[in-house]
């Protein structure tokens, strides 16, 4: 399973992290009957995306798999 590299980089990591801290958040407030509360976890939720999102785009993250194809060298003639 660890072989495919799923998930294994600095962004998702950041991304669930934040996300769960998010999930807590809201699942607390939700107990304690504040809907203020709630929806600031809903936002943390959404920052845990947009934050892995972007650490992705910084090059923190994963490659998508048609992205390696299109990133081999091509062949360069020889000069002699």
């Amino acid at each position: 399973m660890s072989s495919s590299g799923h998930g294994h980089t600095p962004a998702a990591w950041t991304g669930v992290i934040i996300s769960f801290i998010g999930f807590c958040v809201a699942g607390a407030f939700i107990v304690l009957g504040s809907v203020p509360g709630f929806w600031a976890g809903m936002v943390l939720i959404g920052a845990g995306a947009v934050v892995g999102g972007l650490m992705r785009a910084a090059g923190l993250g994963q490659e998508p798999k048609g992205a390696a194809k299109a990133r081999t060298p091509q062949a360069q003639p020889q000069e002699g």
